[in-house]
Parts: C-alpha cells; structure tokens; sequence
C-alpha cells in the first residue's frame, strides 16, 4: 500500500535530516553498552538490533559491549547461590564467576548475536578471553572507617578491573564488516576470569579503538539538572562542576565518570541516553536533538 502525501513528506523529511550526520560519520567507530530494559523488551530489542545493522549498512562501525546483572541474578537465585554486594558490585566467588560465564558468555551474548543477524547484520560473539580482547586484574575495593588507620582492603573475588584491550581482535571483524558483542568477561595474566562491569569495558574499548562515540543505554531520560531537566552539550569541565556541587550523585556516578574518562581519553563525545526509547541510538547520532546527554571534552 502506498503512504499517504503528508506521511510520505515525513519520511522523506527524516532521511534528509539523517544525511549530514551520515556523512559525518561514515568510517567512524561507535561503541555501545547495551544493557538495562533494552534489553529485557522484545520490542526494544528488535529495535535495537535493526540500528546496530542499519549503523553498519552505512559504512559507520558498531561495537556493541552489554551486561546482564538481572540475568545472572536470576540463575544464582534458581540455583539457590546467594548474592551479596559490596559497594553495588556483586561479590563472585568461583562457583559464581561460573554461572556469570555461562550467563553472559553464553545466553545473553548469542541471544543478542542471533537478534542482529535475523535483522540482516553479521554478528560475531566474544568475551574478554576470547584473543585475549581484555586483560584484567583484580579488582581491590577499600573500606575507608574512621576507627581504621589505613583502608581496609575487602576481598569480592573474581571482579576485575580492564589492564589492556587486544585492538587487533576487533579491527580484524569490523574490516571484515562483522559487529563485535562483546561480554564483559576479562582474563587475568594466570589464566582466571574477572566479571568487569560493562560500563566501564565499554569505556576502555571506546578510548582503546579510538571511538568517535560511546553511548550508554541507560534506564533514565538522561543527566538532569536540580529541577529535573535534561542536560546536553555539557564538556567535561562543566560535568565536573555538577559532580563538585552535588548535582551528580549517588547511581549515575560510576556511569557519568566512565562517560567523562572516555572524554578525557580520547573519545569524541559521550553520550548517556533513554534505552528505553525505541532506536534510541539512531535517534541520538541522526538528529540535531538526541535522546539524551551528550559529553564532549570542550
């Protein structure tokens, strides 16, 4: 069935708006963490899928890093492993750092794998290991108490925290027009496995890569201001001005300071936008508005 005029005019209106963008980016790396609601919807990952493809169908390079703490949450509490947290991060002893392989390295990758390539992409799964793409190390927390002389260091197993990035492994698929997936799963130097959080590999992988972009789909419309608006076009130093005078706080710390580090390392623009909005990453590359809040280093 043909579209009517006026709808027709619309579309038309929304391609040509994309083309400078297009233009833009052509040639250019993109790395998104994919995680949150995006990921539990059907439709949203539908919709998410057919941009990763579309981005790739237009000469721009995605590399799709995820999570999958719900997931993972699920299957210790169907096996009857306990969780515990310390400081947000999920303590991973062995018997848990196996179910976190299974899950992320198994289940959540190849489901998002066999979502890109039904749309039409070529999508290739890895964790950490796999190349070696991530090296790791253990991650130490410390426990700052004023009855201390010195932090407490707490043991929380096997997290870790990303030493290195193996670029060659992911410049061989993107030449070879795949999409990488990337399960944030590293390798220590004696051969363990380090649960890492995806935020923070999606960062090292932009700034390791080059990236024009990294964009973190998140659960919120954005970074906002005391009255609750929508902050965009912020550079980093007005980004640590909100972290110094209480705007930024609590949650979306760790995540604003991975999107400040990638800023401050290298990548273009960091971007921190609503996964929950349909082809929210087309709609933050494509157009003048974004759904989100974009950071940029000046």
């Amino acid at each position: 069935m043909a579209l009517d005029r006026e709808t027709a005019m619309q579309v038309a209106a929304v391609l040509s708006k994309g083309l400078p963008y297009i233009q833009r980016f052509t040639g250019k790396t993109v790395v998104i963490k994919y995680g949150g609601n995006a990921m539990e919807n059907e439709e949203l990952k539908s919709s998410f899928a057919r941009d990763m493809v579309l981005m790739k169908l237009v000469g721009i390079n995605p590399i799709v890093v995820h999570g999958g703490g719900p997931q993972i949450g699920e299957l210790l509490e169907r096996l009857n492993i306990t969780s515990h947290f310390v400081n947000g991060m999920r303590v991973t002893d062995s018997q848990t750092m196996d179910v976190v392989e299974m899950v992320l390295g198994g289940q959540v990758n190849k489901q998002i794998v066999s979502l890109i390539n039904q749309q039409g992409g070529t999508a290739v799964g890895l964790t950490g290991k796999d190349g070696n793409l991530i090296r790791a190390s253990k991650l130490e927390v410390q426990n700052h108490s004023d009855e201390l002389a010195r932090p407490e260091i707490i043991d929380i197993g096997h997290v870790g925290e990303v030493k290195a990035v193996n670029v060659e492994v992911i410049d061989m698929l993107t030449r070879s027009n795949v999409i990488p997936v990337i399960a944030p799963i590293g390798v220590g130097d004696d051969g363990a496995s380090y649960n890492i959080n995806a935020d923070l590999v999606a960062g090292k992988v932009a700034e390791a890569v080059k990236a024009e972009k990294l964009i973190l789909l998140t659960n919120v419309s954005g970074l906002k201001s005391k009255e609750g608006e929508v902050l965009t076009g912020l550079t980093a130093q007005q980004v640590n001005d909100l972290i110094a005078d209480g705007t930024i706080h609590g949650g979306m710390l760790p995540k604003i300071r991975c999107a400040l580090n990638a800023v401050e390392n290298g990548v273009q623009t960091s971007h921190i936008i609503d996964g929950r909005v349909a082809h929210a990453t087309l709609l933050e590359i494509f157009t003048d508005e974004g759904v989100g809040t974009l950071i940029s280093r000046g």
